[in-house]
């Protein structure tokens, strides 16, 4: 994994046309948005997708949008991004999504809600990203209100999105070595040598990453929503492209 990463280290990445600087710098953002950047660097996870101006994207299971706001910002007016939440996801993010949209101009942003099983994100998106939920395609929790889902079905309708060549953004919460998904559940996390294997057996191949998120401090024994470690969880960053 180690020689891996090691040798895509020296991949030089697509040039990056955008401006995310200026789109973090951008009047009127949310303060919970500005806050967070500390901690969710898109400065530096951003710049993996290569977007270019005119670009359309979809923020997978975005929640309340935070990324889609930036990315609005980085494919301009011509391009479209598309925030996707089931009805899970809706709920749980509840007043900070509508507090995006209400009163304020977060871009050519299109909400979409749709489930794991028809996403209906139609096809030509130049990329794709989901941040932090990648774990929940493993995480059975019905009883809660949380579906099973098909992760090859699921991931098999980003790829088929995807032009050829998309890229897809993979972000989240590193679990133990070797435990696969046997932390899904139990603490939010997932095997990051698992989430590469299983990707890339479903169409896509790696092609970058950033260790901007990493944190050698983090265990990776405890639930990501614990008060001692919550929002600065050791993170992986991988960027795959459909092959």
């Amino acid at each position: 994994m180690k020689t891996l990463l090691g040798l895509l280290a020296l991949v030089a990445l697509p040039a990056f046309a955008g401006s995310v600087e200026d789109a973090m710098n951008k009047p009127g953002r949310l303060p919970a948005d500005i806050e967070r950047d500390a901690r969710s660097r898109p400065d530096a996870v951003i710049p993996l997708l290569a977007l270019k101006e005119g670009d359309r994207v979809a923020d997978v299971f975005g929640g309340s949008g935070y990324y889609s706001e930036l990315l609005a910002s980085v494919v301009g007016p011509g391009g479209e991004v598309i925030l996707q939440n089931n009805d899970a996801y809706e709920q749980f993010v509840g007043k900070a999504l509508r507090d995006r949209f209400d009163g304020r101009n977060a871009g050519n942003i299109t909400l979409l809600s749709s489930e794991a099983d028809d996403l209906k994100l139609g096809a030509g998106l130049d990329a794709a990203l989901i941040v932090m939920s990648y774990h929940d395609l493993f995480y059975d929790d019905a009883d809660n209100g949380w579906p099973q889902i098909d992760d090859v079905d699921f991931i098999g309708q980003i790829r088929s999105a995807l032009k050829p060549g998309g890229r897809f953004l993979v972000v989240d919460h590193a679990a133990p070595a070797g435990t696969a998904t046997a932390a899904c559940k139990s603490l939010h996390r997932i095997d990051e040598a698992y989430a590469i294997k299983r990707l890339s057996s479903q169409g896509f191949r790696l092609v970058g990453f950033s260790e901007a998120l990493r944190n050698p401090a983090d265990t990776h024994s405890k639930l990501v929503f614990d008060p001692s470690i919550r929002g600065s969880t050791d993170r992986f960053v991988l960027v795959f492209e459909k092959s």
